[in-house]
């Protein structure tokens, strides 16, 4: 992908958001929420493809899966005014109709075409599959970390403003409850496993959630990003004071630097 087609990219999902910002103003707070994380894992994923030695090309196209990645949350919240996507769609599968009802990728080379759908396809997945139809894994595994590193952001400063101010529909409809847990996410923590959304059933618990995402990172620079901007330390820091809290978060901490 060339420098040219990448820009056309950016000036296409401009316009295309535009639209969505007509409406309430819960409703706008949310879709600006979703316009920011964009930017902001574009930004990350710069960082990335520097990090990790991409090349010009290698760069742009992975570029192109960050600005892309989550354009099927805005028809997604515009239907169903959630993020969730067990009570609405898959927003990965949503993107993907975005970018063919669009044609946005008409002219990309074939190959790199199916690489950028591919990587939006399955950014998402708990797990990405074993293989795919395209040559490499490196732009599932770096979407996948570089959304992280802004969902992290996105967090922990929502969790710094008022309840009436946050953006309500990035807490999944999730209770602020400030002393419960679950003690199932907490011993999954504690194993080195990824806690699963559908065991969370508070904000606390998608605290957790969000901090064992440290296991599934696989750049080195995400994770020494991730331990400069100290998101992990500021999501426990308002974590319950329970010693099996504390350990788990050690070790996932430890796990950074490992």
């Amino acid at each position: 992908m060339n420098t040219m087609q990448l820009n056309r990219l950016f000036s296409w999902f401009d316009r295309y958001v535009e639209p969505f910002l007509a409406t309430d103003e819960e409703g706008k707070k949310n879709i600006q929420l979703k316009i920011e994380h964009t930017k902001k894992v574009c930004e990350a994923m710069a960082l990335l493809s520097e990090g990790e030695g991409l090349s010009e090309n290698e760069s742009n196209i992975a570029a192109a899966v960050a600005l892309l990645h989550d354009v099927g949350r805005f028809p997604q919240y515009r239907k169903w005014r959630t993020f969730r996507d067990s009570d609405s769609d898959n927003h990965a599968r949503l993107a993907i109709e975005v970018i063919r009802e669009e044609n946005i990728l008409d002219g990309v080379d074939l190959n790199e075409h199916i690489l950028i759908e591919e990587a939006i396809r399955f950014h998402n997945l708990f797990e990405p599959p074993a293989t795919f139809k395209s040559f490499t894994r490196k732009y599932i595994e770096m979407i996948r970390d570089a959304d992280k590193l802004d969902i992290w952001r996105v967090f922990v400063e929502l969790l710094a403003q008022k309840p009436e101010e946050r953006a309500s529909a990035a807490l999944l409809d999730l209770k602020d409850l400030p002393e419960a847990v679950s003690d199932l996410c907490v011993a999954a923590l504690d194993s080195g496993n990824i806690v699963k959304l559908d065991t969370t059933t508070c904000i606390n618990d998608f605290k957790l959630l969000q901090i064992s995402w440290v296991y599934d990172l696989t750049c080195k620079t995400s994770r020494r990003i991730l331990l400069e901007r100290g998101y992990i330390t500021s999501l426990a820091s308002s974590l319950p004071e329970r010693s099996d809290i504390r350990q788990a978060v050690i070790k996932a901490l430890n796990s950074l630097s490992a």
